[in-house]
């Protein structure tokens, strides 16, 4: 296949086929384009035309680089057209007969040095290149929705690919401006293994009621950085092309956390596919259009019910956590008593604060008056007694139920009646903290992402016990101190962590199992799923020993086999390569 390619074939112009014909166009290639008929052909090239003229408007292409690009492409109904092709990439719907037909056909018509690239998400390419007589020269070209701006290509060998075959197809995705990362046959591929059990799991707390669509999307944008929520994401994707992704990785993985939640087959069967329909997990003006309209049947958690009023909050604990959360309060005017073990460590925990409210000043965020009235606002303390009459307290003290426990059994004596007690634990139970007192009924979970002053995200967590004007209440303080507060139940990892940590779990044995790299695996999920960071980096950066401590946790609440912590994560903690606080962990600082 050593020789220059400047016709390529492209078999499907659905949105994912228009969207790589999009692609090689632009790149100077001379495209042959072939649908079932001519309506799919007028689909095809309206696809080509609405994005080409957004292009233009958003002035990335001038209108005679419109021209030029639309004039390399040609429209057929004939598969005979390909005969003269260099490369021929197919981008018809995810059937295995249907991939296998166009092959059979394609090996018949084109000469025997021609490249099959299948675009395929889910399905085998041994499977698909067996139906020619060129295994060799079959390979997976998979691109990422929308192809045009998506730079991730995943480029798939099979156990009899000729390694010339993928060498060259390398040289090729690079050349179109795309960055590929090469891996064996296996459902899922990268991305899509790791993504599609994380939307399964998000798709499965919703059925639980375990928080609504809205509260679990915020929570991966604002706790994560994730460009969209899981939901939106399978709206966007399409909720039938997510069932049939995720049932064949089943297939495959037999793995429980694979096999698809019995509302996406109730969602399907009702034609709510998402954004194509007008209708997925949200309700969208029009078919294909990404405007959610609002929805009367959702009804907030706290509607209707008056909060408790808040104007003095008791901050305990010296650490990160408690300082920033001091800072968060005081910043908004509410008056706060710090209360820690000694003075040395309160007046330690208000230097940090001054020393962030400083900051703020240099960086013209804050006025050096406005930084001057939030310090003014802190007390130190050292006595419980000294929180009696605050409004609310929260505990940030170490993650540790014993501790956490004193804490609250020593509030429960000293706080006036009324006032809600909350803790910012990210792993315990709450209702153990609310044991520890009298007045469970005043419990509540906040917890707050780090560092607290940056973060958007405070997971309000209600116990069995908890009453609803308390729910009420801490979701008032979120509002006033310019947080945006989800509601859960209290299960270990609440929202954040119990959807991120089995994720990063599934990279760990990702790695594990020798499919891909690290590097490979990070650059997959941040290039091809627009995340901030990839899974090893982030586990560097969260420590190792405290995701292997959070992942022990969801899986003995759970008792899910897939969340059993991968043993590579156990035996680097073991060796203490913790990350980037020893220097050493997946990565080498």
């Amino acid at each position: 296949m050593a020789r220059d390619i400047s016709t390529v074939g492209v078999v499907g112009l659905g949105t994912m086929g228009a969207g790589i014909a999009e692609v090689l166009a632009r790149s100077g290639l001379d495209v042959v384009t072939v649908e079932l008929d001519e309506a799919g052909v007028a689909r095809g090239r309206g696809h080509l035309e609405h994005s080409t003229e957004r292009a233009l408007s958003g002035g990335k292409l001038d209108a005679d680089g419109r021209a030029e690009l639309l004039g390399r492409i040609r429209y057929s109904t004939s598969l005979s057209d390909l005969s003269d092709v260099d490369l021929v990439i197919e981008a018809i719907p995810e059937s295995l007969e249907l991939k296998a037909d166009v092959l059979t056909e394609l090996d018949k018509i084109t000469r025997p040095e021609v490249v099959f690239a299948s675009n395929t998400s889910s399905l085998s390419i041994t499977e698909i290149g067996v139906h020619t007589t060129r295994p060799g020269k079959v390979v997976g070209m998979h691109f990422f929705n929308p192809a045009p701006v998506q730079k991730l290509v995943e480029i798939v060998k099979t156990v009899v690919t000729e390694p010339e075959v993928v060498t060259e197809v390398v040289a090729f995705a690079e050349r179109l401006g795309k960055v590929p990362v090469v891996i064996g046959d296996r459902a899922g591929f990268i991305a899509n293994a790791l993504l599609f059990g994380y939307l399964n799991h998000a798709v499965r707390m919703y059925e639980q009621r375990y928080a609504t669509r809205e509260d679990l999307d915020a929570a991966m944008r604002f706790g994560c950085g994730y460009p969209m929520g899981p939901l939106a994401l399978l709206d966007l994707i399409g909720l039938d092309t997510a069932y049939e992704i995720l049932d064949t990785m089943y297939h495959q993985s037999r793995n429980r956390l694979h096999a698809p939640a019995p509302l996406l087959k109730q969602m399907i069967t009702a034609g709510q596919l998402g954004r194509k329909t007008g209708r997925g997990f949200y309700a969208y003006d029009a078919p294909d259009s990404p405007t959610v309209v609002s929805d009367a049947s959702v009804k907030s958690t706290v509607e209707g019910v008056p909060p408790r009023p808040v104007a003095r909050v008791g901050v305990v604990g010296t650490g990160t956590m408690a300082t920033g959360i001091a800072e968060v309060f005081a910043k908004r005017g509410l008056e706060v008593v710090l209360r820690a073990r000694s003075l040395e460590k309160a007046q330690a925990s208000v230097a940090r604060v001054k020393k962030s409210l400083d900051k703020a000043v240099v960086k013209g965020k804050l006025s050096e008056e406005d930084a001057a009235l939030a310090l003014g606002r802190i007390t130190p303390v050292t006595d419980f007694e000294a929180l009696a009459d605050v409004d609310l307290v929260v505990e940030a003290v170490a993650e540790e139920l014993p501790v956490k426990q004193a804490v609250f059994a020593a509030l429960d004596e000293v706080v006036r009646p009324g006032a809600v007690l909350a803790t910012t634990t990210s792993s315990l139970p709450v209702i153990e903290c609310a044991a520890a007192t009298s007045r469970p009924s005043d419990v509540i979970g906040l917890h707050f992402f780090n560092p607290a002053p940056v973060m958007k995200l405070v997971e309000v967590v209600s116990t069995i016990a908890t009453a609803p004007d308390v729910v009420a209440t801490a979701s008032a303080v979120c509002s006033a101190v310019g947080k945006h507060a989800v509601h859960c139940g209290d299960r270990a990892g609440f929202i954040v962590n119990a959807l991120l940590f089995p994720y990063l779990n599934d990279a760990v044995k990702m790695l594990e199992a020798h499919y891909a790299g690290a590097n490979d695996i990070d650059t997959a999920m941040k290039v091809g799923c627009g995340l901030p960071m990839g899974p090893f980096e982030l586990l560097d950066v969260v420590g190792l020993d405290v995701s292997l401590a959070i992942q022990r946790t969801l899986y003995n609440e759970f008792r899910e086999e897939g969340f059993a912590p991968a043993p590579l994560l156990e035996h680097l903690v073991t060796a203490g390569r913790l990350g980037r606080k020893t220097g050493k962990g997946f990565k080498d600082y």
